[in-house]
């Protein structure tokens, strides 16, 4: 797909991508456990209040890559917001890492099926490999002033 054929944020792989896998991940975690509710639940669905109030881990990519798109007129904002989906902000892990990190604890503790975990946590790999690649090369994404 070339950029011209691109028109919204919700046109990109990655995008796609991250938004299949974060429904995915709501919808099993909606089967965890009630002792879970508060810690791998709550850990796996929801960010930094700081950052998105009510959003989860797995939505905060799709938001910020969202936020992302509408900036790239400015080389510089582009990469900084694009940044923010891949290392977060201060000595916050990747979002999309940190996801990857709960799909594992959700796996060990047979709450998901490890081939369900396997196919999530490949999806995010997916998704952090074509933010890398937006960032480190983002003039064919940049819009024309």
């Amino acid at each position: 797909m070339n950029k011209e054929a691109i028109k919204d944020h919700k046109d990109l792989g990655i995008y796609k991508i991250a938004f299949e896998a974060a429904m995915k991940i709501f919808e099993l975690s909606k089967k965890f456990p009630v002792e879970e509710r508060y810690s791998l639940t709550d850990q796996i669905r929801r960010s930094d209040a700081r950052r998105l109030a009510t959003a989860s881990l797995s939505r905060s990519v799709c938001a910020n890559l969202a936020e992302a798109w509408r900036k790239r007129r400015y080389e510089a904002a582009f990469i900084a917001k694009l940044n923010d989906c891949v290392r977060g902000a201060c000595r916050r892990q990747a979002e999309a890492a940190e996801t990857q990190t709960w799909i594992e604890f959700a796996v060990k503790c047979n709450y998901m099926n490890i081939e369900v975990g396997r196919e999530v946590y490949a999806n995010y790999n997916q998704v952090l490999s074509g933010l890398v690649n937006m960032i480190n090369n983002p003039s064919p994404w940049l819009r024309n002033h």
